[in-house]
């Protein structure tokens, strides 16, 4: 494993006093998955869009499983760390320090995106998460999330992310003090342009604030 910085990544700095955004693509993809969403959740907006460092079968991801929606736990905890580490070193290298920064995943983007906002608040606090469950079974929450907020996007019939799953991710955010917005659509696993709609107005006014 490579440190942090050495990550392949692109960024883009954006327009001043925008947010910055986290992009996470789902199993298979690339740094590249998500650049097309960017501008249409925030107009003008940096981004920072790592590869997830994990291989499967020749597919990036961002921890390792055992199964279809069996999660190496250990592993998602390790990586999550990881994820911090290079946020950190991102945060510092870009100047970008001063910005908001939201954590945009899909699929097992969301996964390690809503990992890191359990277990690393302090620095990932603001998350979407598109088609996510929870990606920590077996282990206990401690962390203080009165500071975070995070919007998930949900289908209502997507076999790869469980309802019951998703119930729970929000659940415990919300038992540990976490802000949750929680949209569900008819329809299985992906990302529909409602969402994306959603999505952009959720991050405006959660960003606004910060950048008035």
């Amino acid at each position: 494993m490579n440190t942090t910085h050495e990550w392949p990544h692109l960024f883009s700095a954006g327009a001043p006093g925008t947010p910055v955004l986290l992009l996470l693509h789902g199993t298979g993809g690339t740094e590249q998955d998500l650049l097309p969403l960017a501008e249409r959740l925030a107009p003008g907006a940096g981004y920072l869009a790592p590869r997830g460092p994990v291989q499967e079968h020749g597919m990036n991801r961002w921890f390792r499983r055992f199964g279809e929606g069996l999660f190496d736990v250990d592993d998602v905890v390790l990586r999550a760390g990881e994820l911090a580490g290079f946020i950190e070193w991102a945060r510092t290298h870009y100047g970008i320090a001063d910005r908001p920064l939201v954590a945009v995943g899909f699929s097992n983007g969301a996964n390690i995106a809503l990992g890191a906002v359990l277990l690393h608040p302090d620095t990932v606090a603001t998350a979407v998460a598109f088609s996510g469950m929870y990606p920590l079974d077996g282990r206990s929450i401690e962390a203080d999330l009165s500071g975070s907020s995070i919007a998930l996007f949900n289908g209502k019939a997507d076999p790869m992310a469980p309802t019951d799953s998703v119930v729970r991710v929000g659940s415990i955010l919300e038992s540990r003090g976490a802000e949750v917005s929680r949209y569900v659509r008819e329809g299985g696993h992906g990302i529909h342009p409602t969402e994306v709609d959603g999505a952009a107005a959720w991050i405006a006014s959660h960003t606004r604030k910060v950048t008035q």
